[in-house]
């Protein structure tokens, strides 16, 4: 009883869920925690290397995955991924995903230009595009739910990541500017905010001293794991459990930005 009461509030069975980035650390495992829910997953990202190894994984976890590689910073290409989904997705696409990013870290006086357009075309600008695209496709059919991946630093800057900081405040108050257009077209858009969870993109700006201020300021005393962020996507994206969830920011931090120091 309580596994098949479960399985009514958080299944995904029959969904179809698009994961941008997901051949990344963190995007792997919300692919991983969508397709052990039922979803058929297509896995979006650069290279069809880091695809190809995403899809494997989840088929020997027993997923439905398929991918599609993705430059997010074109349009046409981001079109292309909407298209691909659709027909692996047998017409519709139920669930996106926005987890792609990149950051660079550095004094602000110190700041390249071309680091902060970078950082905004992958983190920001693709976020609007992919999702004014399976946007308009979700409130086309009726239903649908978008999760964007957003970060502590779009709720509380933090130094040396100006760009990307700035980015993730775009993404939440991006988020819930669509939430609010999509509130009565059946389409629910949400973020999640997570803490510190140690990926390539992010290991070498944790030196000593930066370390030693994230464990003062988090009052769990440690990183998060990917797998971590599973059940808040869950309650997000599940038609059932999170029907009336929209607008939201889910923090999965430790308590950093409840008890910040």
């Amino acid at each position: 009883m309580p596994t098949n009461y479960l399985e009514q509030l958080f299944g995904l069975t029959g969904q179809t869920a698009v994961v941008i980035g997901g051949a990344g650390v963190l995007g792997g495992a919300l692919c991983a925690g969508l397709a052990q829910a039922g979803a058929k997953v297509i896995v979006g990202d650069l290279t069809d290397e880091g695809c190809q190894a995403r899809v494997e994984t989840l088929k020997q976890l027993g997923g439905d995955a398929h991918y599609c590689t993705v430059n997010v910073t074109s349009r046409e290409s981001l079109e292309n991924l909407l298209a691909r989904s659709i027909e692996f997705g047998g017409g519709r696409v139920n669930i996106l995903v926005n987890s792609a990013g990149v950051n660079a870290g550095s004094a602000f006086l110190d700041a390249a230009e071309a680091d902060w357009d970078r950082i905004m075309a992958i983190n920001l600008k693709a976020v609007f595009t992919a999702c004014q695209l399976f946007g308009r496709h979700m409130v086309e059919q009726g239903s649908g739910s978008i999760v964007n991946i957003g970060s502590v630093t779009s709720i509380l800057p933090l130094s040396r990541v100006f760009a990307y900081g700035t980015s993730k405040a775009g993404v939440l108050n991006l988020s819930r500017n669509i939430a609010h257009d999509f509130g009565t077209k059946g389409v629910r858009v949400n973020v999640i905010c997570p803490g510190f969870f140690p990926a390539e993109q992010n290991r070498k700006l944790l030196d000593k001293e930066r370390v030693e201020n994230i464990m003062r300021g988090t009052p769990m005393k440690r990183y998060g794991e990917p797998e971590e962020l599973i059940g808040a996507l869950l309650l997000l994206v599940s038609p059932k459990a999170g029907s009336f969830i929209t607008g939201a920011a889910v923090s999965v931090d430790g308590g950093f930005t409840a008890a910040w120091l």
